[in-house]
């Protein structure tokens, strides 16, 4: 049966180059999957999880946004930052979202900055979310 070589690359590292059956992936229009034979493109990726199946085992990821180019065998993930979610470590997620919050509190609505604080909330909150998945059974 044919499989996908899936490889997911932050500007620091490479996280993994494998093969598998099917990858996850979140696009900036919500969820897609992606398995061999499907057709290229290109999408944009939102902070969420990305799981990739192979066989009964999955691999569970957060990814903090970037871009993830598939072809009929590929799919190659370029996150902007990405983990396992065994490695999250939820309270450092926590501690983030508290010093965003009391930034947050000094500036004024339409400042970039405080855009860019709401941002690093939303993020946070994903990568806590996809802490939680790896706990439940199916969820990878």
């Amino acid at each position: 049966m044919a499989r996908l070589r899936v490889e997911v690359v932050t500007p620091e590292r490479r996280l993994a180059q494998l093969e598998a059956d099917e990858v996850i992936a979140p696009g900036a229009e919500g969820l897609f999957g992606v398995r061999p034979g499907h057709a290229p493109f290109l999408s944009l990726l939102q902070p969420g999880p990305l799981s990739i199946r192979e066989g009964a085992k999955s691999e569970l990821y957060f990814v903090a946004g970037g871009f993830v180019e598939v072809g009929a065998q590929n799919v190659r993930v370029l996150a902007d930052a990405a983990q396992l979610a065994k490695d999250i470590d939820v309270a450092t997620a926590k501690k983030r979202i508290g010093e965003a919050e009391e930034k947050l509190k000094g500036l004024e609505v339409t400042d970039a900055r405080a855009q860019a604080q709401r941002d690093v909330i939303a993020r946070e909150q994903k990568r806590i979310a996809v802490a939680a998945m790896k706990d439940r059974p199916g969820a990878a």
